[in-house]
Parts: structure tokens; C-alpha cells; sequence
């Protein structure tokens, strides 16, 4: 994109470890069936292609681990190469699209989205990606209806993360905080960044910076300048500043650098990743000398002392000694605001006679507060609770 610079926040705080900058969705639903970093997947992956290049699903899958680690001219290269083996498939042309977002080209994005749909894919399967250009072409209420289409299916929570940071674009700061709420409840990594975008995108940056610190103390004047200048940006470049790291060229900005060279053609891409189908080459063979070691002798066996209590933390939002009652309070508060409590679980804690509504657990007081705030704006007050060891806590729905 001529005159501008990427400007990615995590290098900024790489000392304090805290990616500002979104992670692209790695588009049409997870990259891999099994539980683990996109780096393993995209090794696994191309483990297989170096046995056989053409094998699709392999392609298809090393393009979106890929995608998701940021590499977007090796995710090209897998997904052309992709199409050159089906070109019937739906899946090779989303991910191209994907690509184009990842790369802040949402024009040159649309086309493969079209061409996709064309050939069958769901929308629901790229709506996440596709969301994202209609938020970088000004487009906010598609890019909307786009995100809350993709909710349903495998890219949810980066749908819901993206639909926040689109509804705080459109000005829309209740509601983005309210979409964030489930993410809170259940400890989302990506919650406190969001969240301080939409409260810096709606022109409250002390309370964006608040919000940084309480995560990582000292981290915030890290990002000051950045912060205090995306509620003047247009509705496009704040969409490009908050998910891709994209921001307006400025002069002096210790944190900006080069955007990268386009993806080239066809032909570039696919040469761009030979080096991850090149075979692996063996490692000289190292002597190895393995010391023996008796077995321990009855004398030198320790008991293991039992692992010490560990208290879980909750956010209580009623008490009182009928749970019937507490149970009906909670359907209320679900009733009346369904996007708040979407897929909250809640929980009784009972101590003597009295019993506790609770939401939790969280990993932490700092993601308890998070949710504990975003409750406060629909009028809900909540009420940090840190349960001890003779503290009962179950389901609600069990009770």
C-alpha cells in the first residue's frame, strides 16, 4: 500500500512480551486437526509434502499454519500451489483472499472471495477474512454482518474479537465491550489487547492505557503515541492500524519499518517456498555415551508430599440461600443481554448457609477485572470471590 509503513506494536514491546498487533485468521476454519502451534502443524505438513508435493490437503494446510505465523509469501506459495492441483476447490481461492487482507489489499482480496463462493465454498468458512477487507475499504456494517456470520462456525472467537474492534470503529463502544464479554469469562489471551483498542478507538486513551498497564505495569507509554492516534484516523486505516499493524506513514516513529514487497507473482511464490519442501538434511551422526545408573534403593525413595490447595478466582453476582432463586437470576441476566453471557457457564459455591452465584474460574485477578468491567456496562455488579478449601463449587445446572 503506497505511503504507508507496518508498523507492528510487538517490537515496540518485545521486552515486556505483549503482540499489540492482531494475528491474522488463518481463514476457512482451523489449520489443523490436532492440538498444536501453527509452526508444529506447518512442520508436520511439510514433512508430508516432501514426499509427495501435490498431496491437497497438505497445501491447504501448511498455507494457513503458515498464514498464521505471519509468513504470507509462503502461505501464497502453498495456496497457488494448491489451486494448481484442484483448481475446482473453493478452499485454495479463500485462502488467497486471506492473504490479500493479511497483506492490507482488501480489493485485491474480494475477487478470491467471490471466486470461492462461486465454487462452492460456505461463507461462513471466509466471512472472518472477508469481514476484515470490508473493514479496511471504510465498510463497517458488512464487514459486521460478516464477523457475526463467521461466529458460527470454526474461526469464532477472532470473529467476535474482530467484530468488537469493528463496532468500537463504528463508534459503538457499549456494545463492542459487551461482545467481548464470553472471551473475558472464559480467559482469552487476546481480550486485553481488543479490549484497549476499543476503548482507545472510541477516544478514551487514559483508559486504554490503564487497561495495558494493569496487564503489564510500566508497558503502556510504550504504545502512547500509537494509542493517541487512532481515534483521528479514518474508519479504514483504524481497521488496517488495529488488526494488521498497518498505520499511516509517520516521520520519527522508533517503531515503524518497511512494509514488505508484495507477493509477487505466481511464479515467485511458488519458488518462495521451496525452501520448506526441500528435503530436511541429516545431521552428522555424534557419539553418544550413555552412563548407567542403578536403580534407587529403597532408602533413597521420598514421599511425595501432596500438591498444596491452589484457589481457583471467580466473580460472584449473587448470594443468598435459595438456589432456585440464584438460578433464576441467572437466566435473567442471560435473557436480557444473550451476547454477554453467550457460553458462560455459572456456578454455586456453597459456605454454611449461604450460597454463592459465581462465573469462573479465571486465570488471573487482572482477567477476572476485565470481565467484572465489561458487566458493569450492561448494570451488572460483580464481586471478585476467591474460594477456600471449604468451599463447595458446582455447576448451577447440576444443583
Amino acid at each position: 500500500m503506497r505511503g504507508l509503513v507496518q508498523l507492528r506494536l510487538a517490537a515496540v514491546l518485545t521486552a515486556s512480551a505483549c503482540a499489540l498487533a492482531a494475528a491474522p485468521c488463518a481463514g476457512q476454519g482451523s489449520y489443523s486437526p490436532y492440538n498444536e502451534t501453527p509452526a508444529t502443524a506447518l512442520a508436520r505438513y511439510v514433512r508430508t509434502l516432501a514426499s509427495d508435493p501435490k498431496e491437497f490437503t497438505s497445501l491447504i494446510g501448511a498455507g494457513r499454519a503458515a498464514l498464521e505465523m505471519g509468513d504470507t509469501q509462503a502461505a501464497a506459495g502453498f495456496f497457488a500451489r494448491a489451486d494448481e492441483v484442484d483448481p475446482r476447490s473453493p478452499l485454495p481461492q479463500a485462502g488467497m483472499g486471506a492473504v490479500s487482507v493479511a497483506n492490507g489489499e482488501p480489493n485485491a482480496a474480494l475477487p478470491y472471495f467471490k471466486r470461492a463462493q462461486e465454487l462452492g465454498g460456505r461463507a461462513t468458512d471466509f466471512a472472518c477474512d472477508r469481514g476484515l477487507a470490508y473493514d479496511l475499504m471504510g465498510q463497517q456494517s458488512q464487514a459486521q454482518a460478516d464477523y457475526r456470520a463467521a461466529m458460527s462456525g470454526a474461526d469464532a472467537d477472532e470473529a467476535r474479537r474482530r467484530l468488537a474492534l469493528s463496532l468500537a470503529i463504528s463508534g459503538d463502544r457499549s456494545n463492542a465491550l459487551q461482545t467481548l464479554a464470553p472471551l473475558s469469562a472464559k480467559g482469552d489471551g487476546g481480550v486485553a489487547r481488543v479490549r484497549a483498542f476499543v476503548l482507545a478507538l472510541t477516544g478514551d486513551t487514559n483508559a486504554a492505557m490503564n487497561a495495558i498497564n494493569a496487564r503489564m505495569p510500566g508497558s503502556a507509554a510504550s504504545v502512547a503515541p500509537f494509542l493517541q492516534r487512532l481515534s483521528g484516523l479514518s474508519a479504514g486505516q483504524k481497521a488496517a492500524a488495529v488488526n494488521l499493524g498497518i498505520f499511516p506513514e509517520t516521520s520519527g516513529a522508533a517503531y515503524a519499518y518497511s512494509a514488505p514487497a508484495s507477493a509477487g507473482t505466481a511464479g515467485d511464490r511458488l519458488a518462495g517456498i521451496d525452501t520448506y519442501l526441500a528435503p530436511p538434511v541429516a545431521p552428522a551422526p555424534q557419539a553418544v555415551q550413555v552412563a548407567y545408573a542403578p536403580p534407587p534403593t529403597p532408602a533413597t525413595v521420598q514421599t511425595v508430599a501432596a500438591a498444596p490447595f491452589q484457589p481457583k478466582i471467580w466473580l460472584q453476582l449473587a448470594s443468598g440461600q435459595d438456589v432456585d432463586a440464584l438460578t433464576n437470576r441467572f437466566q435473567r441476566m442471560k435473557r436480557e443481554n444473550p451476547d454477554v453471557f453467550a457460553g458462560i457457564k455459572p456456578y454455586v459455591a456453597r459456605s454454611g448457609d449461604r450460597a454463592r452465584l459465581l462465573v469462573g474460574p479465571f486465570r488471573g485477578a487482572s482477567d477476572a477485572q476485565i470481565f467484572g468491567d465489561d458487566l458493569k456496562t450492561i448494570g451488572v455488579d460483580a464481586f471478585r470471590f476467591t474460594n477456600s478449601q471449604t468451599d463447595r463449587i458446582a455447576p448451577l445446572a447440576t444443583e
